[in-house]
């Protein structure tokens, strides 16, 4: 998993509410097992019409956020069911960081164990933010985890809370097997202690 320390980049406004797991990633492209090629179908019932052609006013088609790497989004985000697919898709199109004022629990998490930074903030700032990523690719937006601030192309400087924990394995570029193998050594160590202890196990 990459590192997440700071991060200037264009952000994408979506100012919809209750954006549900399956607008993210819709159900037919939950078949692979892989975390790569699915940013193509992100939020795919709103980029494409029934001919698969590119909706021209949805946001990511627009021209100025193709590039997108923030999301400033309606409260509620990630609501519906649990499919991990949804931050894997939103990681493959290359958005690291979602800004919202509320979360579903099991969205929120899964976005730190794919390297995605999810910001909870209250309504009026993301308000500000919103406006601001309306400007199109001549606004960016900063993002720094280890001050846990956020600075906007206007410079208004908003800061936010993130557990500690999950700080670190971001910050570290640590997923679930990656914070395994920072114990390996303990592992082999009890591994061969318990093989000598208990040659029949």
């Amino acid at each position: 998993m990459n590192k997440f320390t700071t991060l200037s980049g264009i952000a994408a406004p979506m100012p919809l509410i209750n954006i549900d797991t399956d607008m993210i990633i819709p159900k037919q492209f939950l078949k692979t097992i892989k975390r790569s090629g699915l940013g193509v179908n992100l939020f795919d019932e709103m980029r494409y019409d029934d001919d698969r052609n590119e909706i021209p006013d949805f946001v990511l088609n627009k021209p100025q956020y193709r590039d997108a790497q923030i999301l400033v989004a309606g409260d509620n985000f990630g609501c519906g069911s649990s499919r991990e697919h949804a931050p894997w898709a939103i990681a493959d199109f290359g958005i690291t960081c979602v800004i919202a004022p509320s979360y579903a629990d099991i969205f929120y998490n899964n976005c730190f164990k794919n390297g995605i930074l999810p910001i909870v903030l209250p309504q009026e700032q993301v308000d500000v933010l919103m406006k601001d990523a309306e400007k199109g690719a001549n606004a960016r937006i900063e993002i720094d985890l280890e001050n846990q601030s956020i600075t906007s192309s206007d410079g208004d400087v908003f800061t936010f809370d993130v557990d500690p924990f999950k700080k670190h394995c971001l910050m570290n570029g640590l997923d679930d097997i990656g914070l395994t193998m920072e114990k390996a050594a303990s592992i082999d160590s009890f591994e061969a202690s318990a093989t000598q202890s208990r040659p029949w196990v």
